[in-house]
């Protein structure tokens, strides 16, 4: 099967290289929108044409399945292009509900793009789970930027999250939600300079398993194939090469 992932830059490779891990090997299609990225910081509906443009480049690459491996992207655009397109299309959301199912009394704190936090989408989510009082929220939007600059563990990404983090109570949380798959990136950092029991959870396996539910994946294929493209231009794989490896993908 042809399989999509899209993201606005490279946090959706954190997702793909869950999907690699996860399911059988299949021909993959990654798509970064880096010429108009960030995502976060946009309007509705410019995100909206965005992802229409992008569906459209999927359809024609004759997808079997889109995995929409952006939060923000997910939030603004979703549901009009699952009205719009006959392949199925996998969508991003905050792991909220198994934050909350382990958190033992405790807050949840979500990190995520300052659009995710805005839109109903979001809203509607932690009514169902009657959760308005367990989930607090903070926007990292310059992890982003952080991220698709290759600065992984540079002084100046540790400074600006004890700025945003330090007057945190960390006694009142359980976990923390990343809800951008950029900041799957900093996990390890994150890890580091968090309390001992501050679990740290994530959507991507989530997403994967659902993707594999949709489409009953199975394949021939004894190893992944991945073409890759920045906004419609299919580029070399070693352009992507240290976010691949940053991601978790074992280099060739």
């Amino acid at each position: 099967m042809k399989i999509g992932f899209f993201d606005s830059g490279v946090g959706g490779l954190t997702v793909l290289q869950t999907a690699t891990q996860v399911l059988p090997p299949q021909q993959y299609i990654y798509f970064a929108d880096t010429d108009n990225a960030p995502y976060g910081t946009k309007s509705k509906k410019t995100i909206k044409k965005l992802m229409f443009r992008v569906c459209d480049f999927f359809k024609e690459k004759k997808v079997d399945a889109l995995v929409i491996a952006c939060n923000t992207a997910t939030s603004a655009a979703v549901k009009d292009l699952r009205k719009t397109y006959d392949f199925p299309i996998i969508g991003m959301e905050p792991a909220i509900k198994p934050a909350i199912e382990k958190s033992k009394g405790k807050k949840v704190l979500l990190f995520a793009t300052e659009l995710t936090l805005k839109e109903k989408k979001l809203k509607n989510l932690i009514a169902r789970l009657n959760a308005k009082s367990k989930v607090k929220s903070i926007p990292l939007q310059e992890l982003v930027i952080f991220a698709e600059e290759m600065k992984w563990d540079e002084p100046e990404v540790l400074a600006y999250l004890n700025k945003k983090l330090g007057k945190i109570n960390w006694k009142n949380y359980s976990s923390i939600v990343l809800g951008c798959t950029h900041f799957l990136f900093y996990k390890k950092l994150f890890q580091k300079i968090l309390p001992t029991h501050i679990e740290i959870i994530d959507g991507n396996l989530g997403t994967v398993l659902h993707l594999q539910n949709q489409v009953h994946l199975s394949s021939k294929r004894k190893k992944n194939k991945i073409d890759f493209y920045i906004s419609g231009r299919k580029v070399k794989e070693d352009v992507f090469t240290p976010f691949l490896v940053a991601a978790g993908f074992n280099p060739q």
